[in-house]
């Protein structure tokens, strides 16, 4: 099958590009608004893309509906700093909540329950429930483009690192199988990254 992507509708193309690629990490972003409101949404268009700078990348697109913009997206426009949390099976039911269509400046934390935590250097919360979480400085936010459906690239550097203790190895270094990581797929599924679904493959020289 040859797809040209231009003859699609953009929840088709969408259909088609986050089911192929995945799983994806998920990013629950912590922001505030010019008045210092909190705001939390997951993404999933989210990666990690170097470490001299450590920086990471994630997407708050444009609506395909209506071509409006979401929160996280406006806050780091006005405030560039932002807490990636990651997200664990523990807490995924809450992640999605927090992704509902709440009136502007509600509260996600206090919709879904988990809890702000202040940061070190950066103003956004952090999430308690979270292992690991990243505070950020927004360098740049790069838009794709201006309708329905385009990317907007929220390029963060982070400035202190948390990592809970309780998801290290003996060597000190993350476990897989401590820390319960879910990826994103297409549709409504995700996957969980620990137990059976880890194997390993030594590189080869």
């Amino acid at each position: 099958m040859k797809i040209d992507p231009a003859e699609l509708s953009i929840p088709e193309r969408q259909r088609i590009v986050t089911a192929a690629v995945s799983p994806r990490p998920i990013a629950l972003a912590s922001t505030l608004d010019k008045r210092g409101n909190p705001n939390l949404s997951p993404f999933s268009f989210f990666n990690a893309f170097g470490v001299n700078p450590t920086t990471l990348i994630f997407s708050p697109s444009r609506r395909g509906r209506d071509n409006t913009t979401k929160d996280t997206y406006e806050n780091v426009k006005k405030v560039p700093e932002v807490v990636i949390n990651v997200v664990t099976r523990e807490i995924v039911e809450l992640a999605n909540l927090s992704s509902t269509e709440f009136p502007h400046g509600v509260n996600e934390f206090l919709e879904t329950g988990l809890t702000m935590v202040p940061s070190v250097k950066v103003k956004p919360f952090r999430v308690k429930e979270s292992p690991v979480q990243f505070e950020c400085k927004v360098r740049q936010v790069i838009e794709t483009g201006d309708q329905g459906g385009a990317g907007n690239l929220v390029i963060c550097e982070i400035m202190m690192m948390h990592v809970d203790d309780s998801v290290l190895d003996e060597k000190g270094f993350i476990d897989p199988n401590k820390i319960r990581l879910v990826g994103r797929m297409g549709g409504d599924h995700y996957c969980e990254a620990f137990g059976p679904a880890i194997f390993d493959l030594k590189k080869q020289f």
